[in-house]
Formats: structure tokens, C-alpha cells, sequence
């Protein structure tokens, strides 16, 4: 670490980066990288956990042997329920498992720290601000933000009734030509910027490339789905890992 401000590492700063470590990779388990996550919860295996590490990292693992673990466990024998069930009603109960295992992890170490009452608030608030991964996973999220902003958009269209457009010059998140990033940033607009995979809400400050899902019709960041604006030029129709998983055969 650089000589900047002392960083202290049971706070409920340093507890809510945890979280948001643990809960990115969880996500990417369930959205992005479905397919090696659906292979690797092989019902023919013993009990496996689904596992995310501050590190944004992910693993499908047997569960801890020490009684009791360190630390909180994540549901056990996820990989039991997966052919007995659709495959989105099956990640939707991962999902719901995986927020409450999170949860347990955090206010354990809020626990072992010694947060007191207003420590816990913050930092729960601080976890409230975020989707949820059955949110993210479900598109709930998604529809929710959709609510939200439809009022916002009708307020400021009672206030600004003269402008025209959608403020796309101060969206820009490419550098394709203007053209095309006003047509694409107003087609996000409408569709709430809400990525699919790690269910970061869009900003007007956001800069990052964006890509749709020619399918769902979901958003994702560019880097959250490993799509860069070149390779974005060459794609006539674009699946997002979710949707081109579902093209695979089911027993």
C-alpha cells in the first residue's frame, strides 16, 4: 500500500469490500461463466459449494472438513438440485443462497470486530445499495431500476418539456462515431444501463463500453462479458454467455 490515509482492515469499509469481492464473483459465476459453472456442479459429485473469494475469483468445492469452519459455509449439495430442475429456477435457488451465505459472511466479521449498532446499520446500508445476485440473476433488478427511472424521466420531462433528446452527449461511453454512440447510448437510456452480469446501475460519468444482448436484450459491460468495441464491429448478433448456454442440449 502507498503512504496515503492508514487503511484499516475491520472496518466496515474494509468488511463491505469484502462482500462486494465475494458477491462480483458470484455473480460472474451465475451470469458470465454459467456454462463452467453449470459443468462443474456435476450431480454424480459428492455435496459441492459454490464459493467467491474478495479476490472477484469464484470455485465449486467440497465443503470445509474443520467443524466449525472459519468461516460461514455457503448452501451444501448445490449440484443435487441441477437436473431435477430448469436451469434458470435452479441459479434463481443458487442465487437466493448465495445472498444469504454473503450476508452471514459479512456480519460474521461485523461479529468478530466488534461493530456496534451503528456500525452494523452502515454497513447494511451499504449492502442494501447493491442488487442482490437474485436480483441480477432473475432481471429483477433490472425492472426495478426500470420503475425507477421511467418516474425520474417523466418528472424531468414535466420540467425540461422543451429539450429534445436524452442528454446523450453526456453519455459516452465508446469511441465509435458520434452517430452511432448517440443512437446506441439512447437505446441504453431506455433500457435502464443496468449490466446483467454485475448489476451496476449506469451513470451519466460512465465511460465504459456497453453491449446488448441481441436475445434477452439485457446490457453488460464490456469487460464483464470479455467484448471489446473491435471485436463488438465484427458481431452481427450478439449473445450474451447466459443466453448461448440455454442453446445446449438438456437431458
Amino acid at each position: 500500500m502507498d503512504g496515503g490515509a492508514h487503511f484499516n482492515p475491520r472496518s466496515v469499509e474494509a468488511v463491505f469490500r469484502d462482500f462486494k469481492g465475494r458477491r462480483t464473483a458470484l455473480v460472474k459465476a451465475l451470469t458470465t461463466d454459467v456454462v463452467e459453472f453449470y459443468q462443474q456442479c456435476d450431480p454424480e459429485k459428492e455435496n459441492l459449494c459454490l464459493y467467491g473469494f474478495p479476490t472477484e475469483k469464484w470455485e465449486v468445492n467440497l465443503p470445509a472438513e474443520e467443524v466449525p469452519p472459519e468461516l460461514p459455509e455457503p448452501a451444501l449439495g448445490i449440484n443435487f438440485a441441477r437436473d431435477g430442475m430448469q436451469e434458470k429456477d435452479w441459479l434463481s435457488l443458487v442465487a437466493v443462497h448465495s445472498d444469504a451465505w454473503l450476508l452471514s459472511v459479512a456480519f460474521y466479521f461485523g461479529a468478530r470486530f466488534g461493530f456496534d449498532c451503528a456500525d452494523r446499520k452502515r454497513l447494511f446500508t451499504m449492502i442494501n445499495d447493491l442488487p442482490t445476485i437474485f436480483e441480477v440473476v432473475t432481471g429483477t433488478a433490472k425492472k426495478q431500476s426500470k420503475e425507477k427511472s421511467s418516474v425520474s424521466n417523466h418528472t424531468n420531462n414535466k420540467s425540461k418539456s422543451g429539450s429534445k433528446g436524452r442528454g446523450s452527449e453526456s453519455r459516452k461511453y465508446s469511441e465509435q462515431a458520434k452517430d452511432e454512440e448517440e443512437e446506441v447510448v439512447e437505446e441504453l437510456d431506455e433500457d435502464e444501463g443496468h449490466c446483467g452480469a454485475c448489476g451496476e446501475i449506469y451513470t451519466s460519468e460512465s465511460v465504459e463500453f456497453w453491449i446488448c444482448c441481441d436475445v434477452c436484450e439485457k446490457w453488460f459491460h464490456g469487460k464483464c462479458v470479455k467484448i471489446t468495441p473491435a471485436r463488438a464491429d465484427q458481431i452481427n448478433h450478439y449473445k450474451c454467455p447466459l443466453c448461448s448456454s440455454n442453446k445446449r442440449a438438456r437431458p
